[in-house]
Parts: structure tokens; sequence; C-alpha cells
């Protein structure tokens, strides 16, 4: 028997469909799913996830935020092959009024890792933020020693911004972050 987190009879509410994974809402019944990747050792280092996680941390996200608009926005990226969520991609701190926000990806599940599947998940959420939420520009960060992250923010076409030195605190010595910005202007031009 698998894991219990594959939904194999259940259908997932596909938001986004994409050739090896979907974007799906974040679901609730994952708790104890974001629960063992926020914690994860290898996941939560470059993530910067310092203090653990706790279950009601995470039932705190999925609390309604009435009368608020959301400046963050999440979904499961759901591998279509095996029918599992192996991790989350977003932005956050939206800035509706200037058109700008954060993109974050992270797979949780690291046998996954190395496939090309942040490099899917991550242009299907600039198609997103760019196509349906009208955002303008998008702003990623990476470690300069997670190769693997600011691989795919420049693959994909973001512009090196520069170096951040001493930004983050990381196994027990301070390294540097790499900025990174892609406007919705260069996003449409690359796709020509």
């Amino acid at each position: 028997m698998r894991e219990k987190e594959v939904k194999e009879d259940k259908e997932v509410p596909v938001f986004i469909d994409g050739k090896i994974i979907s974007l799906i809402p974040p679901n609730s019944e994952d708790i104890n799913l974001y629960l063992k990747w926020l914690n994860h050792p290898k996941v939560r280092k470059f993530a910067r996830w310092v203090i653990p996680v706790t279950s009601d941390d995470i039932k705190k996200w999925f609390e309604p935020q009435e009368g608020r608009i959301p400046r963050n926005i999440a979904f499961e990226l759901w591998h279509k092959k095996d029918k599992r969520p192996i991790g989350e991609v977003g932005l956050s701190g939206i800035d509706w009024v200037n058109g700008w926000a954060n993109i974050f990806l992270f797979i949780g599940e690291p046998e996954y890792w190395g496939k090309d599947i942040a490099t899917e998940g991550a242009r299907m959420i600039i198609e997103y933020a760019f196509n349906e939420l009208n955002l303008n520009i998008l702003q990623a960060g990476a470690a300069v020693e997670n190769i693997s992250s600011w691989s795919v923010a420049e693959k994909i076409g973001f512009k090196y911004r520069g170096l951040e030195k001493n930004d983050l605190f990381i196994d027990g010595k301070y390294i540097d972050g790499k900025l990174y910005r892609l406007s919705k202007e260069d996003w449409l031009n690359s796709k020509k």
C-alpha cells in the first residue's frame, strides 16, 4: 500500500494543468503532509524555516480571511503520473496597486528534485500571475549555495538584479543571496 498522501481514487480540483504537474488549491486534508515537508531538514534548509512548524500553525493558513484582499496565493504541486502532491508554488507579498509579487516554490519530496518539475511549476505560476492576475513584476531570491533554485530562475528568464551580501544565515554561517526580477513585458517578449 502506498503512503496515505496518495489520493488514488479521489478526483483533484485542477486549477492549472501542465505536462508533469497540475496546480491544485491547497487542501486542508494535507496538513500532515505540509508538516512533513516544512520540517524536513533538506527541504527547509534554503527555505529558512528555522522554527519548527506545528499542525496548529498550518491550520491557520486555511482559516478564512474575510474582508481582506489576499496578499498570498498558493497551490499544491500535484504530480499527475504518481497522483500525489509533492510541493507548493505561489505568490507572496502581492502588491495589487503596483502589480508585483514574490514567487516561491518548493518540492517537499526530495525524490522529485532535479526532474524539471520546479521549472514547469514556475512557468505555470508566472503565466497565472501575468495573464490572469495582471501583475507586472515578479521577484525571486535564492541563496548563492542553492544552485537549483537560482538556475531555474535564470533558465525561465528572470534577470539577475544583484547580490545581497551576508543575507542568509545557513548552517552556522552567513551566505549571500541572489536577487532576480521578471517583468510581464520581458516574459511576453520571450514567448514571441
